[in-house]
């Protein structure tokens, strides 16, 4: 079987600098608390449990703290609130580290980067996408997003469009109502490997990572102040990747890379 490309599995952990393992001794359960409905990160399994992506990551932390953990499947929007009101220990939810968000939780190192990138009808795909390339196409994006941000601010001679949804986003670029679409690249690439976009649609160019406005990485949230739990899921995670582990759970999940 042939090997995946080591840049479809994005890793933030650099082997030169290892965290030293922390007093695990102080930390006897962890109440994680995940988002209700983003698959493949969160979603209710068959069985009804929380499953996915970011459900599998923190049971693998757990096996590797040897520790006992919940995963309590919550709203987004509600998820800091909880954490503040000790309802719950850790947020692993496919949450965008940004300074607003700092403001109000501590979080790990990244464990993945959610990059954005363009979508184009499989006739029109571009090896590589510059704002002068872009001059006088119409380009969507969800409304209000740091997405469209991103494009009236560097791709100035673009005609922008905002959608309300990805569905009608996605559907306008089928329709060719639109040159292209801009957007997160994990969604998409489910989307464009899918039944939903008929085969009508590939990626043009590569990732856009600008932290400014796509964030850090994601990370996992935890209270302000949390260096015990967030110095121990630093070292957890760094043991999965050192391993193996966290490669294999990622291609389990990803087998299309949206990098």
């Amino acid at each position: 079987m042939p090997q995946a490309a080591p840049q479809a599995v994005p890793g933030f952990w650099d082997p030169r600098r290892r965290p030293e393992r922390p007093d695990l001794t102080r930390i006897t359960m962890i109440r994680f608390l995940t988002e209700t409905d983003y698959p493949p990160f969160n979603f209710t399994g068959p069985d009804g449990n929380p499953a996915g992506f970011n459900v599998d990551m923190a049971r693998a932390i757990c096996e590797e703290i040897k520790v006992s953990c919940t995963i309590q499947m919550r709203r987004f929007e509600t998820l800091v609130d909880a954490i503040n009101a000790n309802r719950g220990d850790a947020i692993i939810a496919s949450m965008a580290v940004t300074p607003q968000i700092r403001a109000k939780l501590d979080f790990t190192d990244p464990y993945y980067r959610a990059p954005a990138r363009f979508v184009s009808r499989k006739d029109a795909v571009m090896q590589e996408v510059r704002p002068e390339f872009l001059s006088g196409k119409k380009v969507g994006a969800i409304a209000g997003s740091a997405h469209e941000a991103y494009l009236k601010s560097l791709f100035t001679e673009a005609v922008v469009t905002g959608f309300p949804s990805d569905e009608a986003l996605r559907l306008a670029l089928r329709r060719g109502e639109v040159d292209m679409i801009f957007g997160d690249a994990i969604s998409l690439a489910f989307w464009v490997n899918g039944t939903d976009s008929a085969d009508c649609c590939a990626f043009s160019g590569g990732p856009f990572v600008e932290s400014r406005y796509f964030g850090e990485g994601i990370g996992i949230g935890v209270r302000r102040g949390n260096d015990v739990l967030r110095q121990a899921l630093n070292w957890a995670m760094f043991r999965l990747w050192e391993k193996g582990r966290f490669t294999d759970l990622w291609l389990r999940y990803f087998s299309v890379s949206p990098f």
